[in-house]
């Protein structure tokens, strides 16, 4: 198989009422990608006009319509575009273009799976319960895909065609994200690799960053209930849950820091 190239995949960011740092972000996803699709949903901050002049796509929803809705119209215009694979990052920030060639060396080595940017580095700076709430996600997310992983709740992701272009994922706003990981394991047998990426909050960094449109109680008790109902549906639940902690979480990391698993004898365990 030839190995992908930022020529042959696209970035796609949703965005909400993003204008403090989205112009920055793009220039960023730019400067590793030529391909960049924004998906402004529905701001009303001027959005879409922080962007003007660079060579992107823009599409714009005429209303909120949610996090998984952005997403899904950028995987369709990636897929138009003949894209094979997908980055995504959050418009806040929070993310590091210059993390995703290390996330595309990592696709090329286990083809056709998932990669996400796990936030593994400087994970200390993370606050207390935020990470106990992304732990929690990452343990029953495993449950409903058959393996365990890491950051789940992150937003940077990488994305095969076989799995951006899944029809019929369900799922809004960032119950969507957890959906996409379920539903690349249970129908495009795809596993997840981790990049060990730095975590990166507001409260450290420098310049202005607007509040996460994440909440951590009201969306984790979504995101948990809509996982519960997919391990349910499934069946067979106590054995599901064994088999999945017995797949530890694979981790790209050739510098050695965080431990990883060989992707051979990952690829026999999927």
């Amino acid at each position: 198989m030839t190995a992908l190239t930022m020529q042959d995949v696209a970035v796609v960011i949703p965005a909400l009422n993003e204008k403090l740092r989205i112009r920055e972000v793009v220039s960023d996803a730019l400067a590793v990608c030529p391909h960049v699709i924004v998906v402004d949903d529905g701001s009303d901050d001027g959005t879409s006009a922080c962007l003007d002049g660079l060579p992107i796509t823009l599409i714009r929803h005429p209303r909120r319509m949610g996090k998984g809705a952005a997403l899904r119209t950028g995987f369709a215009e990636a897929a138009r575009i003949g894209a094979q694979g997908v980055m995504t990052m959050d418009g806040d920030g929070q993310h590091k273009a210059s993390d995703f060639p290390r996330m595309l060396e990592a696709a090329n080595a286990y083809p056709g799976w998932v990669v996400n940017g796990a936030r593994l580095r400087k994970r200390a700076s993370q606050p207390t319960i935020r990470r106990i709430g992304n732990d929690f996600g990452d343990w029953g997310i495993a449950w409903a895909c058959g393996f365990r992983l890491r950051d789940t709740q992150s937003g940077q992701r990488f994305y095969p065609r076989s799995v951006f272009t899944l029809e019929g994922v369900e799922g809004e706003g960032f119950v969507f994200e957890a959906q996409m990981l379920i539903s690349a394991a249970r129908r495009a047998n795809a596993r997840l690799v981790s990049v060990p990426v730095e975590t990166r909050y507001l409260h450290l960094e420098g310049g202005e960053f607007r509040q996460s449109h994440f909440r951590l109680g009201h969306d984790l008790v979504k995101i948990t209930a809509h996982v519960v109902r997919q391990v349910f549906a499934y069946g067979h639940v106590l054995r599901e849950y064994r088999n999945a902690r017995r797949q530890p979480p694979v981790i790209h990391d050739p510098s050695g820091e965080f431990a990883t698993v060989p992707a051979s004898s990952a690829a026999k365990d999927a």
